[in-house]
């Protein structure tokens, strides 16, 4: 078991640090478990994700082959090409180990300017060696071995899956487009917004009004049902009579049981008058939000039909926040070198950050923890798998960038950030998730984060063991033995932070069910499970 002592080690912390080596692996809480547990039924344990069949495909493409492949990635550049060019030039040729250095510093800011002129033009049709060149940092197939091409020929380039995971190229569309809002930043944007991405982002927000009315009405009617169910016991235990033993013909009088029930019942229908207003006041939100989605979506069609300006804007400022969010993936240590290259690039087929590798890691997650995509708004419990950007770099770190959107937290998804080529693809997408978790129940516990929830007796318990450093990272990290050691029944973690984690981040119910037999400390966990079921009945 980890001490406190040994939690201190810099180089074991997630910010700024690095794992072993030896560790990489292959509102209300009992009636939101409730809900949950139905919701996981229903989904089964398998989640949500459909099977990868294929990652990659039988026969490459030819495009790596074409002599006139860099040309064509630079085509049309003017000045910014040629330096470019030259600078490229000269890092191929030099071999002075200073002077590679010295260009490989160069080289970075001019080639992310032409990879945001490239951004620009991802919503009209790309010539291949550019749309590989945005895709994957691919600027001369000469940089990569014979059979780093002939792998790289076989990814799978359409989205097959119709899960929201997306390469850079694809992403750019989708926020020029106005299909997909531009990631939040500090910094308030300003840009010029067509008429259609102003109108999705009201239906969204109309729609997720909807879509909460919706949860909460399914609620307050399961409460109703509840409450017609106990009233007919009571009444039934009210008005059963015994004979009297005086005389035969008239019955006994109310027994004290049933005499405490007339304030039980009236308590009761206080209840039930006050959900039925609760209903009727949801029936009207209902009625008014389908009428404004309506008549958002009738705008929409209109406007669908007229030639929309493409937001060149929003695509330049989201350039800049994907920048941003690469170097946050290679952080202050890593190799922020941005050409990919066969010189940095060692990852095994499985092992790159590919859209049927990432599912695959992502779908893996939620085998183990069953609530890694559920989102609980006002009670209302929704399975929503979060936009995934994958960035063309060599980082480790994958991370979240957003829980959800400021201006609808019930049905958009969150962001997280994927590095295509890290040191070990799961790593990176178990700190993205584990970000993901740590910021979502943060953001629903508000001000009392650190009071409530799963970030509030988290931070409670880390508090007590007095260390030092940003508690975000030692989560992730927890989170890492979580589901890469607990899940397998080797203990890594302090017994009370356990508990926590079995609680609020429970596993599957096949995970429980092969633990509880394992170990003694985990049947303990099963068994508090069992008897907070019993207390809900």
């Amino acid at each position: 078991m980890e001490s406190s002592n040994e939690r201190t080690n810099a180089d074991a912390q997630v910010a700024g640090g690095e794992f072993p080596e030896d560790e990489f692996p292959g509102g209300d809480a009992l009636l939101e478990e409730e809900i949950i547990d139905a919701v996981a039924a229903e989904r089964g344990e398998g989640g949500g994700f459909a099977p990868i069949k294929k990652h990659f495909e039988e026969t490459g493409h030819k495009a790596f082959d074409d002599p006139a492949y860099y040309k064509t990635a630079l085509g049309g550049g003017g000045d910014l090409v040629q330096r470019l060019h030259t600078v490229f030039q000269k890092l191929l040729q030099t071999k002075d180990p200073k002077d590679r250095s010295q260009f490989r510093m160069q080289i970075s800011p001019v080639f992310w300017e032409y990879m945001g002129v490239l951004a620009r033009q991802t919503i009209l049709s790309m010539p291949d060696p550019k749309r590989f060149l945005l895709r994957f940092a691919l600027l001369h197939p000469g940089v990569l071995s014979a059979n780093h091409r002939q792998l790289f020929s076989t990814i799978i380039r359409k989205n097959r899956t119709n899960e929201p995971v997306y390469y850079l190229d694809e992403w750019f569309a989708e926020i020029g487009r106005g299909d997909i809002r531009p990631s939040s930043t500090d910094e308030v944007r300003v840009f010029r917004r067509n008429t259609e991405v102003h109108l999705k982002e009201l239906h969204e927000k109309a729609r997720g009004k909807l879509e909460g009315a919706k949860g909460m009405i399914l609620l307050k009617d399961k409460e109703r049902f509840g409450m017609d169910a106990r009233i007919k016991d009571q009444i039934a235990a009210l008005t059963t009579h015994t004979p009297s033993r005086v005389f035969a013909n008239v019955s006994d009088r109310y027994t004290d049981s049933q005499r405490k029930l007339f304030t039980e019942i009236q308590d009761l229908m206080r209840g039930m008058i006050r959900v039925d207003r609760e209903i009727e006041g949801l029936l009207r939100d209902i009625e008014n939000a389908e009428s404004d989605v309506d008549a958002l979506s009738g705008k929409l069609t209109l406007s669908g039909k007229a030639v929309t300006a493409i937001d060149t804007g929003a695509i330049d400022g989201e350039f800049q926040t994907i920048r941003q969010m690469v170097k946050m993936s290679v952080g202050r240590r890593g190799n922020a070198f941005p050409i990919l290259s066969s010189e940095y690039f060692h990852c095994l087929p499985n092992g790159i950050g590919t859209r049927e590798n990432v599912i695959s890691v992502l779908s893996w997650i939620e085998s183990i923890d069953e609530e890694a995509y559920i989102r609980i708004h006002r009670k209302q419990v929704e399975r929503i798998v979060p936009y995934v950007i994958l960035v063309p770099s060599y980082g480790d770190f994958g991370f979240c960038w957003e829980p959800f959107e400021r201006l609808n937290k019930a049905t958009s998804r969150g962001r997280i950030v994927i590095p295509m080529y890290p040191k070990n693809l799961t790593v990176a997408v178990l700190l993205a998730v584990a970000d993901l978790r740590w910021q979502a129940a943060k953001e629903k516990a508000s001000y009392y984060w650190m009071e409530e929830g799963l970030t509030g007796n988290y931070y409670q318990w880390f508090a007590k063991q007095k260390v030092r450093g940003d508690i975000k990272g030692y989560f992730m990290q927890d989170y890492f033995f979580w589901m890469t050691k607990e899940s397998e029944g080797i203990q890594k973690l302090d017994k009370e932070l356990r508990g926590i984690f079995w609680r609020y981040m429970p596993f599957t119910r096949r995970v429980k069910e092969r633990l509880k037999s394992r170990n003694l400390v985990y049947q303990e966990l099963y068994q508090r499970d069992l008897n907070r079921a019993i207390s809900d009945l």
